[in-house]
C-alpha cells in the first residue's frame, strides 16, 4: 500500500476511533500502520518488523479496537478477548497508554498488569471482565497460576518486540502462556528484526501471517544523526557536561552499562548543576515512573538509563540521545538510538568512545554496515599512552563485568519475577 496516498479515513476505522487518532493530531498513516491496519482487520495473523519509532504500537491497537468494536461479545468474570504480552514494565505501560489515548469514546474495558506493584488491585480489575490486558509475561503467569485470569477464550495475541522477549529469557513463559489460549486465534508478532530466532518462534505460533517489513533489517532510522567522539574514558564525565551546557541540551537521553554507573553519573550530573534522574533495574516501578514523567515534562534534563529500563521508553520529538558507554551487544546500539528520531522527526545520536570500546564499536559499524563519523572537540583528545584494556571474547575487563552483570540480571529477572517486572 502506498503511503503517501493513504490516510486513517481510508483505512477502515469506526469514527469514533478516527476521532480519537484527529484529537492527536495524525492524519497520516505510518509505513508500518498503513501496512499492518489492514492485515489486521481482515483477520490475518502477521509477523512485522519494524525498528523502534515508527508508529507499530497504533498499527496494532487502533484495529484490535475497531475488531472488538465490530464483534461485541457478552464475556464470564475473568474472560479476555485480547491480549499484549510485553518485555518490560514501561513498555506495557506505553501500551496501555495507547490503548486508553485511541479507545477513549468506545466502550472497551482494559487494564495492565506487571510486577514490581500489588497483585490484588489487578485480580480485581480482571474479575470484572476485561476485553484487552496488557502484560509482562512474568505477573501474567502469575495471574493464570493463581486462576485470576481466563484465557481460554481469547481471540487475538499480540507479542510487542518479541525480540527483546527472547533476549531476557522469556521464550518458555511465552509458550506456557499459549497453551493457554485456544488455537483458533489471531496472533500478531512484532519485533525489529527477523532474526533465526523469532522465525522460529512464529512458525509455531502464527498461521500464513502476512509479512510486514518496513526497515531494512539491522540498519539504524535514516533520520538519525550518527557520531562518535574518541575520548579518555577518564574525561566522559567532563566532556558531557561541557556538550550539555555549551550547546544548551534540554532533554538528553544517556546510556551506561550498569546501575551502578546510571546512579553515579547522575550524582555527578547534579553536582555540575545538569537536574537528572538514573532509571534502572533496581528503582522500583513507582521511582521508574516518577523519574520518566519528570524527564517528559523538562523538570530534569537528563535521563541516565540501562538498556532494559529504557526499552519502552516513548518520548515525542526526543532530540538527543548519548551513548555514554557502548552497549556490548551490537544490536542494543540500533535500539538505543532508536530512541529519538522516531515517526519522522530528527534526532542526533553521540558515542563517547574511549580506548577500551574500539572492538564494541567495530562490532557495531559491521552490524548496521555503516562507519560512523568521527568527531572531536578540542581539549579533549585521547591520550595516545594510554592502553585498552585486555580483550577477550570481544570484551575489555572493564566491559567484561559488567556483562557479568548484565547476564545475572537477566537470569535474576526470569527467576524473580514478582520483584523484578
Amino acid at each position: 500500500m502506498n503511503n503517501t496516498t493513504t490516510t486513517f479515513d481510508t483505512l477502515g476505522l469506526d469514527p469514533a476511533i478516527l476521532k480519537a487518532v484527529s484529537a492527536e493530531g495524525y492524519t497520516t498513516p505510518t509505513p508500518i500502520q498503513a501496512q499492518a491496519i489492514p492485515a489486521v482487520l481482515e483477520g490475518h495473523d502477521v509477523l512485522a518488523a519494524a525498528q523502534t519509532g515508527t508508529g507499530k504500537t497504533a498499527g496494532f491497537t487502533l484495529p484490535l479496537l475497531e475488531r472488538l468494536i465490530q464483534n461485541p461479545r457478552q464475556m464470564k468474570a475473568r474472560q479476555v478477548r485480547a491480549l499484549v504480552l510485553t518485555p518490560t514494565r514501561e513498555l506495557a505501560a506505553q501500551v496501555a497508554e495507547s490503548v486508553r489515548t485511541y479507545g477513549k469514546n468506545l466502550k472497551i474495558r482494559s487494564t495492565v498488569v506487571y510486577g514490581g506493584v500489588g497483585i490484588e488491585p489487578q485480580k480485581r480489575a480482571i474479575a470484572r471482565g476485561c476485553e484487552i490486558v496488557i502484560a509482562t509475561p512474568g505477573r501474567l503467569l502469575d495471574l493464570a497460576n493463581q486462576r485470576a485470569i481466563d484465557l481460554s477464550a481469547l481471540e487475538t495475541l499480540i507479542l510487542d518486540e518479541a525480540d527483546r522477549m527472547l533476549d531476557m529469557g522469556f521464550i518458555h513463559d511465552i509458550k506456557k502462556i499459549i497453551a493457554q489460549t485456544p488455537k483458533e486465534r489471531q496472533t500478531l508478532l512484532f519485533s525489529a528484526t527477523f532474526s533465526p530466532e523469532i522465525k522460529r518462534l512464529a512458525a509455531g505460533m502464527l498461521k500464513d501471517p502476512v509479512l510486514i517489513e518496513v526497515a531494512r533489517q539491522n540498519t539504524t532510522a535514516e533520520q538519525v544523526s550518527q557520531k562518535v567522539h574518541h575520548v579518555d574514558r577518564h574525561r566522559k564525565q567532563e566532556l558531557l557536561i561541557r556538550m550539555i551546557k555549551e550547546k544548551g541540551w534540554k532533554q538528553v537521553l544517556v546510556f551506561t552499562r550498569t546501575k551502578h554507573g546510571a546512579n553515579k553519573l547522575s550524582k555527578q550530573l547534579d553536582q555540575a548543576g545538569i537536574p537528572s534522574e538514573a532509571i534502572h533495574g533496581n528503582k522500583t516501578q513507582n521511582a521508574r515512573m516518577k523519574a520518566l514523567k519528570s524527564f517528559k515534562e523538562n523538570r530534569v534534563r537528563v535521563l541516565v538509563a540501562t538498556d532494559i529500563a529504557a526499552r519502552g521508553i516513548d518520548i515525542a520529538a526526543l532530540p538527543h540521545v548519548v551513548n555514554f558507554e557502548l552497549p556490548n551487544v551490537a544490536e542494543d546500539y540500533v535500539h538505543r538510538i532508536g530512541r529519538t528520531g522516531r515517526a519522522g522527526s530528527e534526532g542526533e545520536a553521540l558515542s563517547l568512545v574511549c580506548v577500551d570500546e574500539h572492538q564494541l564499536l567495530r562490532n557495531i559499524e559491521r552490524f548496521i554496515k555503516a562507519e560512523i563519523p568521527k568527531i572531536a572537540t578540542p581539549g579533549f583528545e585521547v591520550d595516545p599512552s594510554i592502553r585498552p584494556e585486555p580483550i577477550q571474547n570481544g570484551r575489555n575487563n572493564r566491559g567484561r563485568g559488567n556483562s557479568r552483570g548484565r547476564q545475572s540480571a537477566g537470569r535474576s529477572s526470569a527467576g524473580r519475577r514478582r520483584s523484578a517486572r
